[in-house]
């Protein structure tokens, strides 16, 4: 499990720009809180967010790019792998009050 911390939310920056995104944080009019420009690799995220929601809008994101993980760096391979197990936990939870 990952916390939800500034430090875990660079991290995550850290990530997406390993993978060729970039994120910026602005305003707007989000239904999501978020928007993604496909063919730019441009992550839009609601400037009003506070850390937590940062956090959780980014791992939504990863959850649906598709990349070759070995362009990270060995560094942002570990916390990726943490990111994972976070998700498939979060999941489980989720199916077992359903």
């Amino acid at each position: 499990m990952i916390n939800l911390t500034k430090h875990s939310l660079q991290k995550l920056e850290v990530l997406f720009q390993e993978l060729g995104y970039v994120i910026r944080y602005e305003k707007g009019n989000f239904n999501s809180g978020y928007c993604i420009v496909e063919d730019r690799n441009i992550v839009i995220i609601n400037k009003f967010f506070e850390t937590e929601s940062r956090i959780n809008t980014l791992l939504d994101i990863l959850q649906n790019v598709e990349f070759d993980a070995g362009v990270l760096s060995e560094k942002s391979a570990k916390f990726y792998q943490r990111v994972l197990v976070h998700g498939e936990a979060e999941q489980e939870e989720v199916e077992e009050q359903q």
